[in-house]
């Protein structure tokens, strides 16, 4: 979940989250009164779980409604904004000033979960990450419950066709089990790390006159593993967050390191790039993101990277490096052409290093040291890539090509790694 994105405001002292469970507050998520099954199980389980692959009847009722909400998003999106700011107004400084940009992705964060109910395993490692994330923004328990309201008053209002009591009953149960996992989630990390970090800018390199990479030396440690990835905020725009990955393996320094491409309106990525300089203080939230390498096994890897996206491909091959392991690693870079492939120089001086690392460029059009084209038909021609674990980074477009043509070479669906495309989760403008 993307949104809110907020923290207190800046140099403002952390405030702890509580650890305390959404039992006490549940009181105060709406529930139908007199409907069968209204009083949630304590665990917040569906009244029917699903048989042998069979949506729950409680998942039956929620995509019922969603399809019906799907064509006016806009307007349901606007009244889950109005009812929450109006029922509790303090929760308004959470948010940027400006919410064009930010507007749906906490109400989409919510739909995407409830529509995900019955998957129990994809639904609380999605909303695991998103609870640890919230605690940068000062996110609380007793915030919950002024959501939980609000989310109902708008699938209530857009969707008064296949709206009913027995509809109520079932988004009041998902709800109750979104919130809660994210509570937890929360309470956990609270134990172990800070919700943000203060990184100074030690060095800022233009590659390109749209791309930096930028070296930051966080104010404590910061554990992270390869792959991953962290959200960002800028002092020029506060309570503006932006993901990037780490485009380095952990190092012995302690520096931590970002590709950063600026796009257009994007207020994080163009300070960023256009206006940061060493001395500046950025503030980071906490690692997120599973497309890390298994290094229990010695399966080679395959690993596509579209532009900035090479950040955390080049990060994993470290990663590999520094566990010894001699795992073949095959790695397609994409870019509209060669001048845009901004780090492969660096990745070329690591192939001359490793015997086991192959580059190989793939540039739409243009003079090439490698492939033209793109990398779903560069890897569709070479080959064979079956007994392989694949990676993805890159443009939404990109990894959605990517996967499909990573299955139409023989690696499983299980075996393909990327974080999520859908936006926030990881789309971001800035």
């Amino acid at each position: 979940m993307d949104a809110p994105t907020g923290d207190p405001a800046a140099g403002s002292p952390q405030q702890p989250l509580s650890p305390r469970p959404l039992r006490a507050a549940r009181a105060a998520i709406p529930q139908p009164a007199g409907v069968p099954g209204s009083d949630p199980p304590q665990e917040g389980e569906p009244t029917a779980p699903p048989q042998d692959g069979e949506p729950s009847a409680d998942a039956v009722l929620i995509r019922r409604n969603l399809a019906e909400i799907g064509p006016r998003a806009d307007r349901a999106t606007a009244h889950f904004y109005a009812v929450l700011f109006l029922g509790r107004p303090e929760l308004r400084e959470m948010f940027p000033a400006a919410m064009d940009a930010q507007r749906e992705r906490l109400f989409h964060a919510l739909l995407t979960a409830a529509e995900r109910f019955d998957d129990r395993v994809a639904l609380t490692a999605y909303l695991s990450d998103l609870g640890r994330g919230h605690r940068r923004y000062g996110t609380h328990p007793t915030h919950y419950p002024a959501l939980g309201e609000a989310l109902l008053a708008a699938v209530r209002r857009h969707a008064p066709v296949t709206w009913d009591g027995e509809s109520e009953a079932a988004w009041a149960r998902a709800y109750t089990t979104i919130s809660q996992i994210m509570i937890d989630a929360a309470a956990a990390e609270e134990t172990r790390s800070p919700a943000w970090w203060q990184a100074e800018v030690v060095v800022h390199e233009r590659r390109t006159p749209d791309i930096a990479v930028i070296t930051v030396r966080p104010d404590r440690a910061y554990p992270f593993l390869a792959g991953q990835y962290t959200a960002v905020e800028t002092p020029w725009w506060p309570r503006v967050w932006r993901q990037y990955s780490f485009a380095s393996a952990p190092r012995p320094d302690g520096l931590l390191v970002f590709h950063v491409r600026a796009v257009p309106a994007g207020w994080v990525s163009q300070a960023l790039v256009h206006r940061a300089v060493p001395g500046d203080v950025l503030r980071l939230g906490a690692p997120a993101g599973a497309m890390t390498v298994d290094h229990t096994t010695h399966t080679g890897l395959l690993c596509l990277g579209g532009g900035t996206g090479m950040a955390p491909i080049r990060a994993l091959v470290e990663d590999v490096a520094e566990h010894g392991d001699r795992r073949r690693v095959d790695v397609f870079c994409g870019a509209r052409s060669e001048r845009d492939l901004y780090d492969l120089d660096a990745m070329l001086r690591l192939q001359r290093t490793y015997p086991w690392l192959a580059v190989h460029p793939v540039v739409a059009s243009g003079r090439t040291r490698g492939r033209t084209g793109e990398i779903p038909q560069a890897v569709r021609e070479t080959g064979p890539w079956d007994e392989r674990d694949a990676y993805l980074a890159g443009p939404p477009g990109m990894i959605r090509r990517g996967v499909h043509a990573l299955r139409d070479v023989g690696i499983p669906v299980e075996r393909i790694h990327h974080d999520a495309v859908e936006e926030p989760v990881l789309t971001d403008p800035g």
